[in-house]
């Protein structure tokens, strides 16, 4: 499955908003992955000071995604291009590399997002 970015860093900070279902099936899944696209939008949004509760862990993304038994998705060419082709009137970009990528993947997103309804299949 993959991983919306707030839900990796809800995890990362111990937050509770992350619903039972979610935890069940983050603690439940074979592999987990988070999408390249979080790490670049959660150091954009330190850097605009509008997430500064992720401001301790920038520096450390890449070693929590390996402590937490997590992995990287792959950011392709296909992907990207998928992303922009989505007909989906949603326009934020980061959420529509998100879809392409669990869509390309055939994976779930993890998300509380209900924005994805309809374009990948969303475990909340």
């Amino acid at each position: 499955m993959l991983l919306d970015t707030h839900a990796w860093a809800w995890i990362i900070v111990g937050e509770t908003r992350l619903s039972s279902a979610a935890r069940a099936a983050v603690d439940e899944a074979d592999s987990v992955y988070v999408s390249p696209i979080s790490f670049y939008e959660i150091s954009q949004k330190v850097r605009l000071n509008k997430w500064p509760q992720m401001a301790p862990f920038v520096d450390d993304l890449f070693g929590l995604v390996g402590e937490q038994g997590g992995k990287v998705a792959a950011l392709d060419q296909a992907i990207c291009l998928a992303a922009g082709r989505l007909d989906w009137t949603h326009r934020d970009p980061f959420d529509r590399m998100l879809a392409a990528t669990a869509l390309h993947y055939a994976m779930p997103l993890i998300s509380a997002d209900t924005v994805f309804d309809g374009i990948v299949p969303r475990i909340w």
